[in-house]
């Protein structure tokens, strides 16, 4: 019995996995770069909520608008932000930025007071 524990030389928590070589830390890094590509160019999605809201105030976005708010949203996710106000020609829509989602729409006359955001962005 005692040659069987002999044959254990490491503790299972003592054994390091193999370094990465050079070719395979260079894939991460572009598979890392295309997956940041890719969010830059993900579009933009408006909840149903958002949809309902825009509906039944009478406001209008146009497909060169959504471009607009869309390249906001990339601003804003460089710098951070999560939940943000976005002030748009006559319409305020807060949205969550890393989704890339319109959570709600209002009219400038509703915006009185505005909670849990961490930016705000008027676009002209």
């Amino acid at each position: 019995m005692v040659s069987n524990i002999n044959r254990l030389t490491t503790h299972p928590s003592s054994v390091r996995p193999a370094a990465k070589s050079v070719h395979e830390l260079k894939q991460e890094q572009q598979n890392f770069q295309q997956l940041l590509q890719q969010q830059k160019t993900q579009k933009l999605h408006v909840s149903h909520h958002a949809q309902k809201r825009l509906l039944a105030r009478d406001l209008h976005l146009e497909p060169a608008d959504y471009q607009q708010l869309d390249e906001a949203m990339t601003e804003l996710a460089e710098k951070g932000s999560k939940e943000s106000l976005l002030i748009y020609k006559d319409i305020g829509l807060i949205a969550n930025i890393q989704n890339r989602t319109i959570i709600t729409a209002m009219d400038m006359e509703e915006l009185h007071t505005i909670t849990n955001i961490d930016s705000a962005k008027f676009i002209r």
